[in-house]
C-alpha cells in the first residue's frame, strides 16, 4: 500500500511514458504508402520472372510469390517487435518500424545478370530459377556473416558517406524509373505526385481523414480509367488466371543452384557486401530520423530472410527499405509496417498480383517511390553540417554513374548490341566516356561510402583517417569489390594504385605545416556516430 501511496505522489515528470500505440493516423497513411510501394516492386518482378527469364506463371505465382510471402510476413513482424522494444526501451511513443520488402536493386540484378544469361545460354528457365535460389541463400549468408563486423564500420564512418551513399541509391534506382513512368503518363501521374507532396511534405489533412495515399491512388485509378488507360478484358483474363499459393519448401531447386557455386560468386559477393552496407546506410538514415536500431539485428534478419526466401523458391533477396524518414514523418510508427507486411503477402498467397496489375494504372502507384527518393535526398544533405554536403555529393556520384552505365547497356542490349562491340572509340566521339562508367559505378554502394569518407575525413582535416580510408579503397579495388567488372586478384589495379596515390597526399599534408586558418573544430556529425 505505501508504493502505491508513493507512487500516486510522484511528479508528472516521473509518470510512465506513454505506451507507443499499436496503430495511429499516421500508420493508415504510412501503411497506404508503403504497401504501394511493396505492390510496385512485386509486380515487377512478377513481370521479370515470367517476360524476360522464362518461368511459367503457375509457377511464379503458385511457388515464387508464397515464398517471397513468407519472407515478407515474418519480416515486417520482426521490425515491428524491434520497434516496439526499441520505444519501451527509450521511454518513447514516437519510434517508427523500418519498412521491409523485396529489394529493388536486387530485383533487376538476379534477373538480368544471373538469371536471364543462364536462360539464354540453356533455354532451361527451371535451370535459371535454381541459379537465383542460390544466389540469393549466398546473399543472405553474407549479409549475416556482416552482421559481425557491421557495428563497428558504422561507427567509424563518417554519417555524410553512408547517407550520401544511400541518397544515391534513392535518386538513381528509386526515384528516375518511377519518375519515367509519370512523365509517359504524365496526365495521371502529376495529379497523384501533386496529392503526395502536398500531403507528406506539409502535413495537409483531407476532410474526413481520408489518407493520403489512398486518396492519391484512388484519385489516378480514376484518371486513369476514365481517360481509356486501363483495359477491362485485360481484367477478366486476369481474374481468371488467380491460383491459390501454398508456401512448400524447395529445397530441391536451392540445392541444384547450389551445385555451381562458381559462376555466382562474382556477383554474389560484391551484392552481398552491397545489401551489408545498404542496410547498414537505412539503420543510419533512421538514427538521423530519431529511431537508433542495433545494426546487427537487422542485418542478422535481412541475411535470414534471405535465407529462407530462397528455401520456399524466391530468388528475390527481401530487405529493410530505403524511406524510414519518409513513413516516420508521415506519422507511421509500428503497425504501419507489419500491416503493409500481411497484406502484401496475403495477397501472394491468393494469387492477386496479375489482377492488381490490370486494374492499377502504374502511374498512379509509383509517385509514392519518387517522394521517397526526394525525402532521402533531401535528407543526406540535412542530416550533416553544411560542410559536409561536399562529402555526400562525393558518395553520391559512384552511384550516378552506375545508373547511366546501366542504362546505356540494357540500351544496347535492346538494340542487339553491347559495348564491347561498340567499342570505346565510337563511344568516345559522341562524347560518352563508357569505361570511365562502367569503372566507377562498379561497387557503387561500397565505392560510394569509401569515396564519401575520404573526402569527409578531408573536409575536418583528419589526413590520417583520410588516406586510411583512401587505402582501404586501394585494397577493395585491388580485389574487385569496387571499380571491376569482377571479383579477382588484381581486378583493378590502375584504380587501387590511385586509391593509394590519394592517401599518400592526405599522409603528405599531414606532414606539412599549415600556414592557413586553423583546423576548423570537430563537426557536429561526429556525435551521432557514437552509437
Amino acid at each position: 500500500m505505501s508504493t502505491d501511496i508513493t507512487a500516486d505522489s510522484t511528479s508528472d515528470d516521473s509518470a510512465p511514458p506513454k505506451p507507443l500505440p499499436w496503430w495511429t493516423r499516421g500508420d493508415t497513411n504510412a501503411f497506404f504508402g508503403l504497401g504501394f510501394n511493396i505492390l510496385v516492386n512485386v509486380l515487377t518482378l512478377t513481370t521479370l520472372m515470367i517476360v524476360v527469364v522464362g518461368v511459367p506463371a503457375d509457377d511464379v505465382l503458385g511457388t515464387v510469390l508464397p515464398a517471397l510471402g513468407v519472407a515478407l510476413v515474418l519480416g515486417n513482424l520482426y521490425y515491428m517487435v524491434l520497434a516496439r522494444r526499441l520505444a519501451a526501451r527509450e521511454g518513447r511513443a514516437d519510434v517508427t518500424a523500418l519498412p521491409y520488402g523485396p529489394s529493388v536493386p536486387h530485383m533487376f540484378i538476379v534477373v538480368f545478370v544471373v538469371m536471364l544469361p543462364i536462360y539464354l545460354n540453356t533455354g532451361d528457365a527451371t535451370r535459371a530459377w535454381s541459379a537465383g535460389l542460390a544466389w540469393a541463400f549466398l546473399i543472405g549468408i553474407i549479409v549475416m556473416i556482416g552482421a559481425f563486423v557491421g557495428p563497428y564500420v558504422r561507427k567509424v564512418t563518417p554519417r555524410a558517406a553512408m547517407l550520401g551513399t544511400l541518397a544515391g541509391i534513392s535518386l538513381t534506382f528509386i526515384s528516375m524509373r518511377p519518375a519515367a513512368q509519370i512523365w509517359e503518363a504524365a496526365w495521371i501521374g502529376l495529379p497523384v505526385l501533386a496529392i503526395i507532396v502536398i500531403g507528406f511534405f506539409t502535413g495537409f489533412r483531407l476532410p474526413g481523414g481520408i489518407p493520403i495515399g489512398l486518396a492519391a491512388l484512388l484519385v489516378g485509378t480514376a484518371i486513369g480509367w476514365i481517360g481509356g488507360y486501363m483495359s477491362v478484358p485485360d481484367v477478366t483474363e486476369a481474374v481468371g488466371n488467380i491460383a491459390l499459393g501454398i508456401p512448400d519448401l524447395r529445397l530441391d531447386l536451392l540445392m541444384e543452384g547450389l551445385r555451381d557455386l562458381a559462376p555466382l560468386l562474382a556477383t554474389a559477393i560484391p551484392l552481398g557486401v552491397y545489401n551489408f552496407t545498404e542496410a547498414m546506410s537505412n539503420v543510419e538514415s533512421a538514427a538521423a530520423a530519431g529511431d537508433n536500431y542495433n545494426l546487427r539485428s537487422v542485418l542478422l534478419a535481412d541475411g535470414a530472410g534471405a535465407v529462407v526466401g530462397s528455401a520456399f523458391g524466391s530468388p528475390f533477396p527481401p530487405a529493410v527499405y530505403i524511406g524510414h524518414p519518409g513513413w516516420k514523418e508521415a506519422g507511421g510508427r509500428t503497425g504501419y509496417s507489419v500491416a503493409g507486411g500481411l497484406v502484401i503477402g496475403l495477397m501472394c498467397f491468393l494469387g492477386l498480383f496479375g489482377v492488381l496489375a490490370t486494374i492499377l494504372p502504374t502511374p498512379a502507384i509509383v509517385p509514392i517511390l519518387l517522394y521517397i527518393g526526394l525525402l532521402i535526398g533531401a535528407q543526406a544533405f540535412q542530416a550533416v553540417p553544411r560542410i559536409q554536403a561536399v562529402a555526400v555529393v562525393a558518395a553520391i556520384i559512384p552511384n550516378l554513374a552506375e545508373w547511366a552505365s546501366g542504362l546505356i547497356d540494357n540500351a544496347l542490349s535492346a538494340a542487339g548490341t553491347t559495348a564491347a562491340e561498340v567499342g570505346s572509340e565510337a563511344f568516345g566521339n559522341a562524347g560518352v566516356v563508357y569505361d570511365g562508367l562502367k569503372t566507377l559505378g562498379s561497387g557503387a554502394v561500397l565505392a560510394g561510402i569509401v569515396l564519401g569518407t575520404m573526402v569527409s575525413f578531408i573536409l575536418d582535416r583528419r589526413f590520417v583517417p583520410a588516406a586510411i580510408a583512401s587505402f582501404a579503397g586501394a585494397a577493395l579495388a585491388f580485389i574487385g569489390l569496387i571499380h571491376a567488372h569482377e571479383v579477382g586478384w588484381a581486378a583493378a589495379p590502375g584504380v587501387a594504385l590511385g586509391y593509394a596515390f590519394f592517401g599518400v597526399v592526405c599522409l603528405i599534408f599531414h606532414v606539412l605545416p599549415s600556414s592557413d586558418a586553423p583546423a576548423p573544430a570537430p563537426e557536429d556529425d561526429e556525435a551521432p556516430l557514437e552509437h
